[in-house]
């Protein structure tokens, strides 16, 4: 059995700064759409998915790879989207077993009211903290990731 590879005290550090960060930021601005827009920020990604796709809607099952979490949770998030008409299910007509959710106009009005003060939130927290040449190292590293865990 071959031994692990132990992260170097650089690679350590990395790490663990990632992790405390993304911890950090994902709680702040999840508590910032809750308090401003009484809405979390699985709720507000599955609206920004919806409002971006085609006809403002996707199948129910690629919903959860559109917001890159589990179907468990997109689930849950749906139905409390659907009882606040801010989505509908709509059934799949070639697909008797399949549903797509749809963003109602209500949906997108929430949605819009919410994006200004989250957007501040992002460029407080995140974007106004890192150069220009420091986001460009961190969307390529990123993607390189994504690309790599799709």
């Amino acid at each position: 059995m071959n031994s692990p590879r132990w992260l170097s005290d650089e690679e350590q550090a990395a790490w663990r700064a990632y992790l405390d960060a993304t911890r950090l930021l994902m709680n702040t601005l999840d508590h910032q759409l809750v308090r401003d827009a009484q809405l979390s920020l699985t709720d507000f990604s599955l609206l920004v998915a919806l409002s971006e796709a085609p006809g403002r809607q996707l199948r129910m099952s690629g919903v959860a790879d559109a917001v890159a979490t589990s179907r468990s949770t997109v689930t849950r998030a749906m139905n409390r989207l659907v009882d606040k008409g801010w989505v509908e299910r709509i059934p799949c007509v070639d697909d008797r077993r399949g549903a797509w959710a749809h963003l109602t106009p209500a949906g997108l009005a929430k949605l819009v009211d919410a994006a200004p003060a989250h957007v501040d939130e992002v460029r407080e927290t995140m974007i106004d903290v890192l150069s220009p040449a420091e986001l460009n190292v961190l969307a390529t590293s990123f993607q390189k990731i994504r690309d790599r865990l799709s």
